[in-house]
């Protein structure tokens, strides 16, 4: 049985970045729903994790429930208001992009060039940071560091159509300690 990991914060928590009614709407509603469905799929299945459920290639709308539980439960880790960039995953920027200033400025583009719903995410790949996207709910093969939610759902509520404005507003709750760890 699949069960959907503790939010690790309230949905209050972030706000004025990410708002109350997102957050409950987000979690409560999609993340469960993924949830949910996976565990209607899959009955006595065993699996270690959502790679290996995955692994398993039961079916597309299996991996698509699986990818969407895990990269819902990436995103919440690495959330946390107040936490300023430190420790090596700052050398790593400052390295491969130059400065901060960059990185999330090369960030928010790469976000707003996905088209349709998914994921943008900060990774390392042959020990370089790499800025990627993924569609719907795969999951990226590479070392994951960070991750944002471009589906709608994630910030229509209090951003409408402004992308940007969100994807500012998403680097204040960035937990800079949980990227450090995830390194």
């Amino acid at each position: 049985m699949v069960a959907q990991g503790e939010l690790g914060f309230n949905f209050n928590e972030l706000e004025p970045y990410i708002d109350f009614k997102t957050m409950e709407v987000h979690y409560s509603g999609h993340h469960k729903t993924y949830v949910d469905n996976l565990n209607k799929l899959v009955g006595n299945i065993e699996f270690k994790d959502m790679h290996d459920l995955i692994r398993k290639n039961i079916s597309e709308v299996v991996n698509f429930n699986a990818g969407g539980n895990f990269n819902h439960s990436f995103f919440w880790s690495i959330l946390k208001k107040d936490i300023s960039i430190n420790g090596r995953i700052k050398e790593l920027i400052e390295r491969d992009f130059s400065s901060f200033q960059n990185f999330k400025d090369e960030f928010i583009k790469r976000a707003l060039s996905l088209m349709g719903s998914g994921w943008t995410w900060l990774v390392i790949e042959s020990g370089e940071l790499k800025i990627i996207n993924s569609k719907n709910q795969e999951i990226p093969l590479e070392k994951k560091l960070l991750v944002v939610d471009m589906w709608e759902h994630a910030y229509y509520l209090k951003h409408q159509n402004r992308k940007k404005d969100y994807l500012e507003d998403f680097f204040h709750v960035i937990n800079w300690d949980r990227i450090n760890q995830n390194i």
